[in-house]
């Protein structure tokens, strides 16, 4: 059986700083092995649901600025920095990063957390639209928006986790 040391140093940080996901999956005795990027989801999902709605906040709050300044000081997560530079946004134009900058700001000052999208696949105009359709969101519905894209994230994470030769 995996330790729960091992086990949280390994999947603390799928869900954005956020351990106390991993140590709960573990302590609920959701994880067997062989670990496989489903099974960890489906525990660690299980447990942001269950989470209070402070701790999802906490959450959501935990992750970064799309192209803000976390990613221009160079402090994102790797898994967020990779994120983000493969949907291009390490490479905006001095316009481009003024739109995500206003953008983020209306954002966050409406619904008190960051917009949060699973990036893989989409470009920046895909993610300027959603950007500008989820600012019509009240809410509860974009609270619940962001909640699905956090767990999205965590199982793109968990997919490039187990699919790498250490895994």
């Amino acid at each position: 059986m995996v330790e729960r040391l091992d086990f949280v140093t390994r999947f603390g940080g799928v869900f954005e700083h956020s351990p106390f996901l991993a140590e709960r999956a573990y302590d609920a005795g959701l994880i067997e092995e062989p670990l496989s990027a489903m099974e960890v989801h489906d525990a660690l999902s299980a447990m942001f649901r269950t989470a209070s709605r402070p701790e999802k906040l906490g959450v959501l709050k935990a992750h970064p600025d799309l192209a803000g300044k976390l990613a221009i000081a160079g402090e994102l997560t790797e898994d967020s920095r990779r994120e983000q530079a493969g949907a291009g946004l390490d490479r905006l134009s001095a316009e481009e990063h003024a739109r995500f900058t206003a953008l983020n700001q209306a954002y966050t000052e409406k619904f008190g957390f960051p917009f949060i999208i699973a990036v893989k696949g989409l470009d920046r105009d895909d993610i300027l639209k959603a950007f500008e359709a989820r600012l019509d969101n009240g809410l509860d519905q974009e609270f619940e928006t962001a909640a699905a894209q956090v767990e999205k994230i965590a199982r793109l994470r968990l997919e490039a986790m187990f699919a790498e030769p250490s895994a």
